[in-house]
């Protein structure tokens, strides 16, 4: 059991009361600081959020997988994975949208699930997306996990093999990590917007030259508000019996408005591990770290879930033996492509200095093996050459 996951069922073990404070987090209404209920669907109100899980997800989602031969590192389409992962997860879901799936079912749930449909000898034939909703997963005493999915026929159980299984960082969604954040980017969005409702003015002074009593103050406060609030605000105002109205003087710069919704993107930013010019939080950006952020994306944001996602591929879709012959992984050019040059020039330095062959910068480039690719000769030299014919002795 993953450690946050301990942390965050510390007290499973004692009874608890349906009035219990603490009862309430098994049923994912944790309250916020705020008062804000934080739900996967009401964090997606959040842009920052929908940006981060939109990014994260698309970008696995478009990755290519393909499985190679661990000897040789050569692609083996012929292996039946390699369809699965590379092509259509079923006739209806290629295998990109079925990694989008659940890396967005990972990340606003805690867990991504899909199903192997396997051919009578056990080879494994289809991917089915399953919501995470219906799946309850369990231990037997020496560890191994197993599924009970609720289906249209009852619970039924599945062994590990059948269940293609997708988690986010200590096996706790990030919405459920960072809802105190997620919840005052809500509280300010409701804030500002109740603000412009009322004509983006703050509350003022009514004067009067009259001692007024308590329903008389009552009175006329509900008629300003009904003249003057809402859809009103900014109409003429006539005021009688030598009444006067001040607004206070407050603007959104003063309050430090944009300030604190600049900080709440960030925050967030933190919790999915995410640049924070990859969510267009572009204050502090420039050409330079911009482009290393960019590859920062990968290195520590991404890296994780493709590691997590090659695992649960060739648990379910390779044996034991196969797990020896195979192995998958994705194809990240794309990414890196920003930093090209500077790749290019380390490889050409690690083949000058006999650090590489030709055929192990191919591999890292993603490309085939070479025949006579093999060799840790500098390619840039010519001392390897046979030396030329001694001139005869004139005679």
């Amino acid at each position: 059991m993953f450690f946050i996951d301990r942390l965050f069922r510390k007290h499973e073990s004692k009874a608890l009361s349906l009035t219990d404070p603490e009862a309430i987090g098994l049923f994912g209404a944790t309250p916020t600081a705020t008062g804000i209920h934080v739900s996967g669907n009401s964090a997606l109100r959040v842009p920052a959020v929908a940006c981060a899980v939109a990014l994260i997800s698309e970008t696995i989602g478009a990755m290519p997988a393909k499985v190679h031969l661990t000897d040789t590192k050569e692609t083996a389409k012929g292996q039946g994975a390699y369809r699965l992962v590379h092509d259509e997860a079923n006739e209806w879901t290629s295998s990109g949208q079925l990694r989008e799936y659940l890396t967005v079912d990972a990340l606003l749930t805690g867990n991504g699930y899909a199903q192997v449909v396997r051919l009578t000898d056990g080879a494994p034939f289809e991917l089915h997306r399953i919501d995470p909703a219906s799946v309850r997963s369990d231990h037997e005493p020496d560890g191994e996990p197993f599924y009970i999915v609720q289906t249209d026929q009852g619970p039924r159980r599945y062994s590990y093999r059948d269940i293609l299984h997708i988690q986010p960082f200590g096996g706790v969604s990030p919405i459920t990590l960072g809802r105190e954040a997620i919840a005052l980017a809500l509280a300010f969005e409701q804030h500002v917007a109740s603000l412009f409702a009322n004509g983006a003015r703050p509350s003022g002074i009514i004067k009067s030259d009259k001692v007024l009593d308590v329903e008389a103050k009552k009175k006329i406060a509900a008629s300003w508000f009904n003249t003057h609030g809402g859809r009103n605000a900014g109409g003429t105002a006539i005021l009688d019996e030598g009444m006067s109205y001040d607004q206070l003087a407050m603007t959104l710069a003063d309050a430090q408005f944009a300030e604190n919704r600049l900080e709440q993107i960030r925050e967030i930013a933190r919790v999915f591990r995410v640049p924070p010019t990859m969510l267009f939080e572009l204050t502090r950006g420039t050409w330079s770290n911009t482009e290393e952020m960019a590859r920062q994306f990968y290195a520590i944001t991404l890296k994780p879930w493709l590691v997590s996602w090659a695992w649960a591929y060739a648990r379910v879709l390779f044996t034991s033996e196969e797990r020896a012959a195979f192995y998958i992984e994705f194809v990240t050019d794309d990414l890196l492509t920003t930093n090209a040059t500077a790749r290019a020039g380390a490889y050409g330095q690690y083949r000058s200095m006999g650090a590489m062959t030709a055929n192990e910068v191919r591999s890292g480039l993603n490309l085939t093996p070479l025949a006579e690719g093999n060799s840790l000769a500098n390619p840039y030299t010519t001392s390897g050459a046979s030396a030329p014919a001694p001139e005869a002795d004139a005679a």
